[in-house]
């Protein structure tokens, strides 16, 4: 079977099993979060928290409830880390350095999972299990409470009230995380994944010699890490690595866990806002996208003209050789489409056309289908942006849903859309020019500056601030300047668009509906739907070309 049509199959397959499980996964998440009952275990969670889950929320507390949580997350993840040394089950690591210990609690606790280190030469188990990935969980669900408060705010009327964020956040944990983990740990277990608590112990080499190397509750954590479009690594070469990724199946499985969630909120959209048509507007924008991407990925890595290339049948250097270029070229496109830092491949060997599409993919924002929750308001956020326009176009009030979209809402949209372009481009900027920075640059391994040297800086603060968490990997980011910007980026890129995006939501839900009359815009329809694919796709080329410009595509025009 030649590489190009393994690579289409395994396309279908993975569209097929997304489609067998939207529907099912999309209602049952409306229920959760619709749902007036609490489980036993969600009231003593209350309970030991001092919170009262029927207490409605208005935006400010919903707000404060997010913030206050994720300060308190910040806070434990990095004391675990600066007193990893004196912990049992440490592995014998040392404590982590402040500077980086600052960027992994960021990092973990806004959903990016950066790493500025090699899991297997850093962390113990305490620290992977009872940090990291506690706040895979966590993480994921406050992205999805947000979506939901947000989904609410168009839902109902003359109230400013979004629900109860605590409950929210349990009910996402518990009843939809958790579950879905567990499965697929037990999946990627039966698969070959590792899971177990072993010390570090020496092995032998194929070709003679030993190393170390240790375990871990790896499936576990593999599985959420997917899940919630997190992507930290329990080892340096994350999913390219065996006892993480063992075969081609578990590959595939792992890019349906990356997805299943972002693209069935959008049924959880359309349920709780009592048109399911207009979730399956969002669902066909998300799609174009992705299979865009997708196939765009695929043909520059399997086309790209040299001797070599052609040899090899395709762009193989970096390519996991067990999986092949078509589904690492999918895998790519998932993580960078979604706030997903995994990597099955070396994303700095791809093609300079091949390393701009990830750029791109996570410059749109992550919309398509995004993050766990991220991905959802993103895209919502861009519809907004998408009936003003048509308003423009015809001269009268934009509408979505029935909410009238005013000076208040545009202003809020607009916010929204310019925070993360604002802390990228800021920040590369400054990293190209201050002499410490700039020289972690100049000394990339193997690659100098120059206009690939310039897209690992704008790569990494992309990743950032966009809350993806994948690096092109060949610049040195282990330094006080870089693991403080960005720190300082993820966490910025990830609860300032909060802000905007709850505020958003008290101002839908207070307004009264508007009746729809001939003139409202079918935002059901595929016009709709073509119209915000073009929105997302002219805001982001204003915004980001000349930065990719001066990288990717200088560097492919060579």
């Amino acid at each position: 079977m030649s590489p190009i049509l393994a690579g289409v199959l395994q396309l279908i397959a993975l569209i097929a099993a997304l489609a067998l499980a939207y529907r099912p996964l999309g209602d049952y998440m409306a229920a959760v979060y619709s749902s007036p009952k609490h489980l036993r275990i969600e009231k003593v969670i209350y309970r030991c928290i001092g919170a009262n889950a029927d207490a409605e929320m208005r935006w400010p507390a919903y707000l404060r409830g997010v913030l206050a949580f994720s300060v308190v997350g910040v806070l434990f993840l990095y004391l675990l880390q600066r007193l990893q040394g004196g912990m049992p089950l440490s592995l014998g690591f040392a404590s982590i350095s402040p500077d980086q210990a600052f960027n992994t609690a960021a990092s973990f606790v806004s959903n990016t999972n950066w790493q500025s280190y090699s899991g297997e030469q850093a962390m113990g188990h305490v620290v992977q299990t009872a940090g990291l990935a506690v706040q895979n969980f966590v993480s994921a669900a406050t992205g999805m409470a947000v979506a939901i408060a947000l989904v609410r705010g168009f839902a109902r009327s003359r109230t400013g009230d979004l629900g109860n964020f605590w409950a929210d956040l349990v009910r996402g944990t518990v009843r939809v995380l958790i579950p879905i983990a567990v499965i697929g740990a037990v999946v990627l277990v039966a698969c070959g994944a590792v899971q177990n608590f072993s010390g570090i112990h020496e092995v032998g080499q194929f070709m003679g010699g030993h190393q170390q190397t240790n375990g871990g509750a790896i499936a576990s954590q593999e599985a959420i890490k997917e899940l919630g479009t997190n992507g930290g690594g329990y080892f340096n070469a994350n999913s390219s690595h065996p006892f993480e990724n063992p075969n081609a199946f578990t590959n595939l499985f792992e890019i349906f866990l990356i997805l299943v969630i972002p693209f069935a909120l959008t049924r959880t959209f359309g349920k709780l806002v009592g048109n399911v048509k207009q979730g399956y507007a969002i669902l066909a924008t998300m799609g174009v996208i992705w299979l865009g991407f997708v196939a765009l990925m695929m043909w520059t890595e399997f086309a790209h003209g040299g001797p070599a290339l052609q040899a090899a049948g395709a762009a193989m250097e970096g390519k996991e050789t067990r999986f092949g270029v078509g589904s690492s070229a999918i895998f790519s496109v998932s993580t960078t489409l979604t706030s997903t830092g995994a990597v099955d491949s070396f994303h700095s060997s791809f093609t300079a056309f091949g390393g701009g599409i990830q750029l791109l993919g996570m410059m749109l924002g992550e919309l398509a289908p995004g993050g766990v929750g991220s991905g959802l308001y993103g895209m919502l956020v861009m519809a907004i942006i998408a009936v003003f326009i048509a308003g423009l176009m015809v001269g009268r009030t934009p509408e979505y849903l029935g909410k009238k979209i005013g000076t208040r809402e545009i202003k809020l949209a607009a916010c929204y859309i310019l925070i993360t372009p604002t802390l990228v481009l800021g920040f590369a900027a400054a990293s190209m020019v201050l002499p410490d920075a700039l020289g972690s640059m100049l000394n990339t391994k193997a690659l100098g500056a120059g206009a690939h040297g310039f897209s690992e800086v704008l790569y990494a603060f992309t990743s950032g601030g966009n809350n993806n968490g994948s690096a092109f990997a060949g610049l040195n980011a282990n330094t006080p300047w870089y693991n403080t910007t960005i720190g300082l980026a993820m966490l910025l890129g990830r609860f300032l668009p909060m802000v905007f995006v709850l505020a958003l939501a008290g101002s839908l839900a207070e307004q009264q509906p508007v009746p729809e009359t001939a003139g409202t815009l079918r935002t059901e329809k595929p016009l709709f739907a073509g119209l915000l694919v073009g929105t997302i796709l002219i805001i982001t080329g204003l915004t980001y070309f000349p930065a990719l410009a001066l990288g990717p595509l200088a560097e492919g025009l060579s």
